[in-house]
């Protein structure tokens, strides 16, 4: 047992050795807990001040608007490197949180407001996620891929428990402005850690005597992915659990914990955090690289098993139950998507890391409109039909994805399921 735990530990620091990840972790870990508390705080403020579902779903929608842009930002990163991206954008989060302090702090703040500076950041925070992934693809050896990313979610999972608990605990006490403090501290933090990370690499890339223009790039992607069928599936399977799957467990969990549970801003931090402990477990038992499933069927199982417990989440009324079920959920969404991203790292040829994982992020589109076809629905139908007609339509999806790219995703003997 002892040895069995020490190999594990070890296989778990092994992505620590590299010195970029090591700054890298530190400085995403400090993003993540202030992006939980910022759109936990200002859900609930637009949804408590406005009074309005549509308003709340629209808030949502618009912190990920940026994702039409990811992968022109991986084209950037791609040529300047990731460094000088994560320095700009996180430098860009402090000065809008900043904004909305003062903004709180004169007493001018109100959801119009908010949904303002939430449509500035919305175009680049999308591509954090991206940026994150690109460069540890660009650091890690390939057999360190699936831990090193599992490590790294670990920094978002965290985040989701402890940023949104501390988020709504200091809101409640303190008020808006003493958790904009906070919030603005820790994206200084990220910035200050970010510039230590690694700069672009000059073996990388391809040498053009005149640089292709970014259509250009853009077009190369798309080709790219499209004479890949794993990268296809992979695509698929990404889009198909933002738009289905996580409204329930992001942007309309403010609704869920008013109207189904009746509980306020602590249940709701209970709730996110509930989502997040699971996805904390799942990225620990993949940041240890000892799990013997091959990627691509875990991700595939795991989506099943994701659409089933939103079935079940659905008509339950009884507050402890749903954070279990959130629990469960939580964990398998971090199997299903670390393996997602580790496949795709390790089939993207190092020239196209950026601009295929930008492309990726084009996948996030689900997820706003998801919510926005939610919000209607649930107004129409309730809000138990709306989650049995998402998690039905994913069930059936993830089955045709798997039957499609039986080859490439599924089969034991495909790149996709080598383990490492």
């Amino acid at each position: 047992m002892a040895g069995a735990f020490s190999s594990i530990l070890k296989s778990s620091r092994a992505p620590f050795k590299v010195r970029s990840f090591r700054y890298q972790w530190t400085a995403d870990l400090a993003a993540s807990w202030a992006f939980e508390m910022e759109v936990l705080v200002l859900g609930w403020y637009v949804l408590v001040e406005s009074g309005s579902v549509l308003l709340l779903v629209i808030y949502g929608a618009l912190q990920f608007t940026g994702a039409l842009i990811s992968p022109f930002l991986g084209i950037a990163g791609d040529r300047v490197g990731y460094r000088t991206l994560f320095m700009l954008t996180r430098g860009l989060y402090a000065i809008a949180a900043m904004v909305i302090a003062l903004l709180a702090f004169f007493d001018l703040l109100n959801p119009l407001t908010v949904i303002a500076v939430a449509t500035v950041v919305g175009l680049i925070r999308p591509s954090d996620l991206m940026m994150r992934y690109a460069l540890i693809g660009q650091t890690q050896p390939s057999d360190q891929l699936t831990s090193a990313l599992g490590i790294s979610r670990m920094t978002s999972d965290s985040a989701r428990i402890a940023g949104a608990l501390a988020g709504a605990s200091i809101f409640a006490q303190f008020g808006m402005v003493p958790v904009y403090i906070s919030i603005t501290f820790l994206y200084l933090v990220s910035f200050y850690f970010s510039m230590s990370v690694a700069g672009k690499p000059v073996h990388e890339g391809v040498v053009h005597t005149s640089r292709p223009s970014p259509l250009t790039d853009l077009h190369h992607a798309f080709s790219y992915v499209w004479s890949k069928p794993v990268l296809l599936g992979t695509m698929s399977v990404a889009f198909l659990v933002n738009f289905l799957a996580f409204p329930f467990s992001l942007g309309l969990l403010p609704y869920i914990a008013r109207s189904v549970y009746e509980v306020g801003q602590e249940g709701l931090g209970t709730l996110s955090a509930s989502f997040a402990f699971g996805a904390l477990l799942g990225s620990i038992v993949l940041g240890s690289n000892r799990f013997s499933l091959g990627t691509g069927r875990a991700l595939i199982v795991a989506t099943v098993i994701w659409f089933c417990l939103l079935m079940l989440f659905g008509p339950t009324t009884h507050f402890l139950i749903g954070v279990l079920i959130l629990i469960c959920a939580g964990f398998v969404q971090s199997i299903c998507l670390v393996p997602l991203a580790a496949v795709m790292l390790r089939v993207i040829e190092p020239q196209y890391r950026g601009r295929v994982m930008g492309l990726r992020i084009l996948a996030i589109w689900g997820l706003p409109a998801g919510l926005l076809i939610a919000g209607p629905l649930i107004d129409t139908i309730g809000f138990v039909a709306t989650t049995i007609l998402y998690s039905g339509l994913g069930l059936a999806a993830t089955i045709g994805i798997a039957v499609k790219w039986r080859n490439s995703i599924w089969c034991k003997s495909a790149p996709a399921n080598q383990h490492g």
